[in-house]
């Protein structure tokens, strides 16, 4: 009997999640997005979640949807080797039409802690941890090659980054599906608390999309990996990777209000678009030469 009980119960619980992942899919293909076009084939869509109906919890979200088109914009890396600069001050410094902040940097001395070529230099190499063990967010990469992106893993090589065939390689992560397979997340704070997020996502199609989730606040909570994963499978995304979030999540667009920043960035813990934190390096959308 007791065996018969704990069986109902699991299924139940089973069921129950199951449920709840349904619900909250049609949460949000359902909302009804803001959609705005910012460049030829090129679209943001914002929604804010205001009522709890999203993982149990308010969330807002931007994103920008780039389909892949003769005339539609291309990605780029901007970066500073030691100097720290807000996201949007990147943008309008490399005439860019949209920017997301990019990988991990170190805060105190400037410059990324993991590997980032830009037109075939070396401008940094990975900063491991004192394990001599790579982080989490030095396993995969985002690429620039042909003026489209692409999302690559780790091979388990030390020198695999070297071997990218490509001009523009920024490493970070975790890398958290590929090809439509998730990929495995640890169990850490970082992975399982709620942040801000930033991440960079695939369509089968060749669209781009690159996301932010606000968070810190009673009026976007922030996500999980897990959550963050959800979001962007459910938006289409077949390849998906996560980039440095917190306090230096920002998506910024050219010529829009609030000096162009889109989302709440939380360095001055208020739900305003004042709080940008200086960085080490963005990625980019620009017109297509």
């Amino acid at each position: 009997m007791l065996k018969f009980y704990f069986s109902s119960l699991l299924l139940f619980l089973g069921a129950s999640v199951v449920f709840a992942q349904h619900q909250d899919s049609l949460t949000l293909v359902s909302a009804h997005w803001t959609k705005k076009k910012i460049a030829p084939k090129t679209f943001l869509f914002s929604f804010h979640f205001e009522h709890k109906d999203l993982f149990l919890s308010n969330q807002n979200i931007n994103y920008i949807a780039v389909k892949r088109a003769r005339r539609s914009p291309v990605p780029s890396f901007g970066y500073e080797v030691r100097e720290l600069r807000s996201t949007s001050s990147f943008g309008e410094k490399n005439q860019a039409i949209a920017a997301i902040n990019g990988t991990f940097f170190d805060v105190k001395n400037g410059g990324s802690v993991d590997f980032l070529k830009i037109n075939g230099t070396i401008i940094s190499k990975n900063k491991l941890e004192k394990n001599s063990l790579r982080a989490k967010h030095q396993q995969a990469a985002l690429v620039i090659k042909n003026q489209s992106m692409d999302i690559q893993k780790w091979d388990g090589t030390d020198s695999w980054e070297n071997e990218i065939e490509a001009s523009d390689v920024m490493l970070s992560g975790p890398l958290l599906t590929l090809d439509s397979q998730d990929q495995l997340l640890d169990s850490t704070s970082f992975s399982k608390s709620r942040h801000p997020r930033s991440s960079i996502g695939l369509k089968p199609d060749g669209t781009l999309i690159l996301l932010t989730v606000d968070g810190r606040n009673e009026n976007s909570a922030g996500m999980s990996l897990e959550e963050l994963r959800k979001v962007m499978r459910w938006i289409g995304c077949k390849s998906i990777i996560n980039l440095d979030g917190g306090g230096s999540t920002t998506l910024w667009i050219k010529n829009f209000p609030e000096n162009g920043i889109v989302n709440y960035p939380t360095d001055n813990k208020k739900w305003d678009h004042g709080g940008e934190r200086k960085v080490a390096n963005v990625i980019l959308l620009k017109k297509k030469p």
